[in-house]
């Protein structure tokens, strides 16, 4: 009893994704094998918990069952989330759109048991390093206006806000973001041998590769793009770059497929006399911490287009938008909260909400539909289909093509036409320089909420229960 009571008082329980890969379940032979007292301690821990559920909810014995740490259907297995939730004195997620849907869905039951358990601390990420390392020349122009304090206290960007419509300032602001773009360009250059113009629109999309991501949703718009040239050179379609990072997908044949597909796109887009001053397509090879100091300060544009509902919360699009990107994004994940900061005039942002995902899937969501009734989806699925990406070779990526048309999971085929006019309304702003510096400094400006600064300070506060403490001849801040 005591050793149970201090590990409840201990422990406490971040989520950090409603996937199925976040609730792992083991089975229960496998670990009688492996660790057969841990097996008896996790039956003796669930035994005592059942019996709570019972006094709370007596008779309820479907409950009961969706919340054992032993899930019963099937092999028998243990539910690892459940037996952290039980195990701990807070659980929360990384977004209050997360912290909502995981009380909502997956943990309902746990949530109704023990309201007072669960709350929301909103991920950060440090400016000492994705700004003061990763851009030194930024970090310099904002110190030379406001003084180096932000560094500390991230809230003191907001300084910046009056500079915003300063014609000096901005200009310094668009030299500082061309002298990163020239600088991941000749990266790219040697890297991958790829000449891309810095004076382009780069549109970069830097993140682990997922179907819920939605990285072929950023390819379909690209061949939009590609097919519009084609059909008319002359279109209003501003120069763009576009730019993926991602981790490696050694286990997920999909997400292959889709690496495959961004290549491929690459090798038809960049060596095409018609468009290849207008468009250029980069798969950023090795992707990492360092490589990413690289990418986000050369940003202009940053990807955030996940399926809403699915990203947890996303720490890129902080590193993006403190460096002065805009975001393009459905309303998921932490995104939510960066529009409300930033304001929704500076924020693109399209796509179905997390609730209007869940209605269309409850519904009866037919992907074919929306490929018969829009031409140019229709037209970019059938030349990727064609052969046109892979020699004429129709089978390669036909299992992401019949992947979206007949299952489309992750809802890239509903969000397409949204998204499409969306990236429209990048362009147009695209073409005025004044609007867009003033609406990507203004992005910096207001991006003091996701420093993790005011994250640890959130777990101090709401789960960990400590206070800062003095150090003799240090700071005293938290």
């Amino acid at each position: 009893d005591a050793a149970w009571r201090v590990t409840r008082l201990a422990f406490a329980y971040t989520n950090h994704t409603l996937l199925p890969e976040a609730f792992a379940k083991w089975s229960v032979p496998l670990f009688g094998r492996l660790l057969p007292r841990h097996l008896e301690i996790i039956y003796e821990i669930n035994r005592r918990f059942l019996d709570e559920v019972r006094a709370q909810f007596p008779g309820d014995d479907a409950r009961v069952a969706r919340m054992s740490l032993i899930d019963e259907s099937g092999e028998r297995s243990v539910r690892m989330a459940h037996l952290a939730t039980v195990g701990s004195h807070h659980v929360n997620g990384v977004a209050r759109l997360h912290s909502d849907l995981l009380k909502q869905t997956v943990m309902h039951d746990f949530a109704e048991l023990w309201p007072e358990k669960f709350c929301n601390v909103t991920n950060g990420v440090t400016p000492r390093r994705f700004v003061a390392v990763s851009n030194p020349p930024l970090t310099q122009l904002i110190t030379s206006r406001i003084g180096d304090g932000w560094l500390r206290d991230l809230g003191q960007l907001r300084k910046l806000e009056p500079l915003a419509d300063d014609a000096e300032f901005q200009q310094q602001w668009r030299d500082v973001k061309l002298a990163a773009k020239r600088g991941l360009a000749a990266l790219i250059e040697q890297r991958t041998g790829i000449q891309v113009n810095p004076e382009s629109l780069f549109d970069i999309q830097a993140k682990r590769l997922h179907e819920y991501k939605r990285q072929h949703l950023n390819v379909l718009h690209i061949l939009t793009l590609y097919l519009r040239l084609k059909r008319d050179p002359q279109a209003d379609v501003p120069a763009r770059t576009f730019i993926f990072g991602a981790k490696a997908a050694p286990g997920y044949l999909l997400a292959k497929l889709i690496i495959k597909l961004i290549n491929a796109v690459a090798g038809v887009v960049n060596h095409d006399p018609a468009v290849r001053d207008r468009l250029k397509v980069v798969f950023f090879p090795d992707y990492n911490v360092k490589n990413a100091q690289h990418v986000y300060p050369a940003a202009d544009l940053s990807e955030q287009i996940s399926t809403a509902g699915k990203e947890a919360s996303g720490t890129g699009n902080m590193k993006f938008a403190m460096n002065g990107a805009l975001t393009i994004g459905t309303l998921d994940g932490a995104n939510v909260e960066i529009r409300e900061e930033v304001g929704a005039e500076n924020f693109f942002l399209f796509g179905l909400t997390a609730e209007q995902v869940q209605e269309l899937k409850s519904r009866g969501y037919r992907p074919q539909d929306y490929y018969e009734q829009q031409a140019p989806l229709r037209a970019v699925l059938d030349f990727i289909a064609s052969g046109g990406l892979s020699g004429g070779d129709t089978n390669l990526f036909r299992p992401l093509v019949e992947n979206l048309t007949w299952h489309d999971p992750f809802l890239v085929l509903a969000d397409y036409q949204a998204y499409v006019a969306c990236q429209d309304q990048v362009s147009e702003l695209w073409h005025d320089p004044q609007a867009w510096t003033r609406k990507s400094i203004l992005n910096a400006a207001r991006m003091g909420k996701f420093s993790s600064d005011r994250s640890i300070r959130d777990y101090c506060q709401q789960v960990w229960n400590v206070t800062p403490v003095s150090v003799k001849g240090g700071a005293t801040e938290p």
